[in-house]
């Protein structure tokens, strides 16, 4: 009896032995994974184009102008694959990226800004290509020239809010404008939401809000049978159901190519 007793303890033990070698082995890059997935972490793949210190492009299929990346702004620019752009829907979201999978990785997140198109990327479900200047701040300091040597790169990114500290919402008016016809590009909304619609209302406070289509990226339109006359008014309301209104933002002389700047912005 007492050894069978003693052979049954000695396997537990040789047992426990074998675990605790085998978890002193285990991939901690694989840990470290499964650890970014539980604090809201996704994978995907990234690249960067321009110059190595780049801020990313002008315009673009979104619109937006690349000093969204320079400083008082957080952002850094960034043009999305089809899930991310989701043909227009994406322009102006913001993203948390960060790289644990080369030696030249400091594992710290940047936030970018998506202000352009990639329509060549689609090897990967999800793919972000970033400025020259966004890629290398995933780097440890000195390293950035080593990282965006390494081609294609694994990294982890979350949805965040958008925060342009000081700056409301912009409407830059375009171009094609005319009296029966309003349209503008709408830049450095705040949040985490995508804007879901657009209302413009005309002089009159009496007058009915007319309700605008997104024409491209996040330039929103309105064609109208009868002259448009300012100043006018838009009812924004985002995604998760915030609404605001910027009030007489578009004066009576407003002019074509001109932006104007309101005086809210959706909470971040």
């Amino acid at each position: 009896m007492f050894r069978q007793t003693y052979s049954y303890f000695f396997t537990i033990f040789l047992g426990l032995l074998f675990f605790i070698g085998y978890c002193s082995s285990f991939n901690l890059e694989l840990l470290d994974v499964s650890l970014a997935t539980e604090s809201g972490f996704l994978s995907a793949g990234a690249t960067w184009y321009g110059g190595p210190n780049g801020d990313g492009s002008d315009g673009g299929a979104c619109g937006y102008r690349s000093d969204v990346g320079r400083p008082p702004f957080s952002s850094m620019i960034s043009s999305g694959g089809p899930s991310l752009f989701r043909s227009g829907k994406g322009c102006g979201n913001c993203y948390q990226v960060k790289c644990t999978s080369h030696s030249s990785c400091s594992g710290k997140p940047v936030t970018v800004v998506i202000t352009d198109e990639c329509p060549g990327c689609v090897s990967q479900s999800t793919h972000f290509d970033l400025s020259g200047t966004a890629f290398g701040a995933m780097a440890i300091p000195d390293k950035a020239t080593q990282l965006r040597n390494a081609g294609v790169l694994q990294i982890q990114y979350r949805r965040v809010a958008c925060n342009y500290p000081g700056t409301n919402i912009v409407f830059k008016v375009d171009s094609g404008s005319n009296p029966n016809y309003f349209a503008t590009l709408v830049e450095y909304q705040s949040g985490q939401g995508d804007i879901a619609s657009i209302d413009l209302q005309e002089i009159s406070v009496s007058s009915n809000w007319r309700p605008m289509q997104r024409s491209w990226g996040a330039v929103w339109k309105l064609d109208s049978a009868t002259s448009l006359k300012g100043p006018f008014s838009l009812r924004m309301k985002s995604g998760n159901g915030e609404t605001i209104v910027a009030k007489n933002v578009i004066p009576a002389g407003w002019r074509a190519g001109v932006t104007y700047r309101s005086n809210v912005n959706f909470n971040s």
